[in-house]
């Protein structure tokens, strides 16, 4: 008979979930967008994949800014879009010094190709500037703003990684709802894995998602993720039902172990695949990006 561990049997006693320098900064070079001139499509090619979580500090931005490098290193071309307008720092993580940001380009003060600029690794980033009060919430002017973003940009590029804000704020699962994929980043703490269930369940209820990837950060132990993942899929099996009546299916694309050659990454400021890229949770991110690349759809002729 199945016995759920502590954090699992938390998750299912949950009947409701309410919706209630030290280096100086880079100057970043503005991008040349692929293919020439901006184009506004709605129908696009290009994989979006939202990189979100259900808490705050398990690693999703870091996931998000060395998956892009990442992906770029296997001939992709990639942008990493901030959603997290209240309280965004891919630039801390970046060490950049944007001069434009989402902010401008949604006043109106610069174009969205002013405000892509080139990352350490190559990809492709829009910032979206800290302290967004005004955007941090879902409004009509935020949505239409950003589904204008996207369709402008997204033509562009093979992969754009969408790093949302954590939690299952409106703004959350709006940005998460333009994504045609869903990465999880959770670590193996309790309270992580807890909000990760949450956030998977409203997503597959509210958004009518039938399969979630997800990735543990900070993993001990070899297996730790598959593990974890089994156990979750386990609890959403007898506690979640999706609108087709089958299960939703929690895929688990890897583990990233602890490893200090993170946190000196981070406190440099850093592209972990730049500072240390043999390292094992470098190697990690690697094989993340291989798998990801593995599920892209065969590019289409011009």
């Amino acid at each position: 008979m199945y016995s759920p561990p502590p954090w699992a049997r938390q998750m299912a006693s949950t009947e409701s979930i309410e919706m209630s320098d030290v280096l100086s900064p880079l100057h970043p070079t503005k991008a040349t967008i692929p293919g020439g001139e901006l184009r506004t499509i709605r129908t696009s090619n290009a994989h979006i994949i939202a990189v979100t979580s259900g808490k705050g500090g398990v690693g999703k931005t870091f996931v998000s800014a060395n998956l892009a490098a990442a992906l770029t290193r296997l001939g992709l071309r990639v942008l990493v879009l901030d959603a997290d307008l209240g309280l965004a720092n891919l630039d801390v993580v970046l060490n950049l010094y944007p001069k434009v940001t989402l902010h401008d380009v949604f006043t109106g003060k610069a174009s969205l190709q002013d405000a892509v600029v080139t990352a350490p690794g190559g990809f492709h980033v829009l910032l979206a500037g800290s302290g967004m009060v005004e955007y941090s919430r879902l409004t009509p002017e935020v949505r239409n703003q950003l589904i204008h973003v996207i369709d402008t940009l997204a033509p562009n590029y093979d992969v754009v990684l969408l790093d949302t804000g954590a939690g299952i704020s409106d703004v959350v699962l709006f940005s998460v709802s333009l994504a045609k994929e869903v990465l999880i980043v959770a670590t193996p703490e309790p309270t992580s894995l807890t909000d990760a269930y949450a956030a998977i369940k409203v997503l597959a209820t509210q958004q009518k998602r039938q399969n979630m990837r997800l990735v543990i950060n900070q993993a001990i132990r070899p297996g730790d993720g598959r593990a974890i993942t089994g156990q979750l899929q386990q609890v959403l099996n007898r506690f979640v039902n999706t609108e087709s009546g089958l299960p939703m299916r929690l895929i688990h694309m890897g583990d990233i172990p602890a490893d200090k050659a993170v946190r000196d990454a981070v406190m440099r400021r850093q592209l972990l695949l730049q500072a240390t890229p043999g390292c094992a949770a470098a190697l990690a991110v690697a094989q993340l990006a291989s798998r990801i690349k593995s599920m892209l759809p065969a590019p289409q002729p011009e």
